[in-house]
């Protein structure tokens, strides 16, 4: 390569910090921010880049496999689910900035500021409320698979100190929502309702890097991402829809689908908003709710959705606009481009 052809490598980059920060001050100048939001989400960032480094070296440190016991879901917990648990729960209280906080891997509720079991000292407790699935996809860790983190945050009701209705509202009142992606790379993907950015960690220097600016889904994608090992339970809506984009119609100029699924939310929602689609996980004769949970997986994913220009829904409406009436609550999802959502649509009319 000659000397003309040299591209020093950049050094203006934008870290998650400085455009978390960036946003913050933005929103304290029109005095609707108190820079709680912005503590919360550098809580938030730590908590991934700690969970990160142990699915990097699990094998190594004797994280691979079963802890022994069933979290509410009745699924088996992973060692790496436990622990990624403890990691977001702890640190989030360590914020000082939440008031409730609710886990796919707890039963209940977490009102903070509560005394806990053993302890003499109570968390101060802030104005937030963080619904999370510490690892998502965790039946996937002993293969390498790709998994992650998803968060989504709700402010507490006016004159509530804190309490699980706080929770129990439509994700349309969240006003953050992301995930992490430990792989390849740690990406993560956020949203303050004004759009989608996503944040590759760069290790060497310990800083998410500002790597997917401006993340928006294009109206129409070529792959669809759905567990067709189901195939057998579905309802006719989405056999129909299924068979359209797979056999399309001679002389219609349309190609065939291409399926991909990983068995991963994160990891497949995160290929769904780059490259476009369709991701669905159906109610069906054997789930008659779905299998997603409503708050901390469907919530989440949808907000992102919608502000990268897609549509999320439940097959009959718009998933946020749902009423959460449990904490562990399950429904159905399909989110992912506009007109292949639509088209998904048309044969539940």
């Amino acid at each position: 390569m000659g000397a003309d052809e040299y591209q020093p490598p950049a050094t203006d980059i934008i870290t998650l910090t400085r455009h978390v920060l960036q946003e913050g001050f933005q929103r304290q100048k029109k005095g609707a921010a108190s820079g709680d939001l912005t503590i919360l989400l550098s809580s938030l960032q730590t908590t991934c880049k700690f969970i990160e480094s142990n699915v990097r070296k699990a094998s190594l440190i004797n994280l691979i496999g079963a802890a022994g016991n069933q979290n509410v879901q009745g699924e088996d917990q992973k060692k790496l689910d436990v622990l990624s648990n403890e990691i977001m729960i702890n640190a989030l209280k360590a914020s000082g900035k939440v008031a409730v906080l609710v886990s796919e891997e707890d039963d209940e509720a977490i009102i903070v500021g509560e005394r806990q079991p053993g302890t003499t000292f109570e968390t101060e407790k802030g104005k937030y409320c963080v619904v999370f699935d510490p690892l998502d996809g965790s039946s996937n860790i002993d293969a390498g698979v790709n998994i992650g983190t998803i968060f989504g945050i709700y402010t507490v009701r006016d004159g509530s100190k804190g309490e699980v209705a706080d929770v129990l509202r439509p994700g349309s009142e969240m006003v953050a929502a992301g995930y992490c992606m430990y792989g390849s790379s740690a990406n993560l993907v956020l949203t303050t309702g004004n759009g989608v950015n996503g944040y590759t960690l760069d290790n060497a220097i310990g800083e998410f890097i500002l790597t997917h600016p401006n993340i928006t889904l294009p109206n129409r994608g070529k792959i669809y991402s759905i567990n067709e090992g189901n195939s057998a339970y579905y309802h006719e809506p989405v056999l129909k829809y299924l068979e359209s984009i797979k056999y399309p119609a001679e002389g219609s100029g349309k190609k065939p689908y291409s399926a991909r699924y990983i068995g991963s939310m994160v990891a497949d929602v995160h290929r769904t908003l780059l490259y476009g689609g369709i991701f669905g996980y159906p109610d069906d004769k054997k789930s008659k709710k779905g299998k997603l949970r409503l708050l901390y997986e469907a919530f989440p994913m949808a907000f992102l959705t919608e502000q990268a220009g897609g549509v999320a829904t439940t097959g009959k409406g718009r998933i946020l606009d749902v009423q959460p009436e449990s904490i562990h609550e399950r429904c159905p999802v399909f989110l992912g481009s506009k007109d292949d959502v639509n088209d998904l649509l048309k044969f539940y009319q």
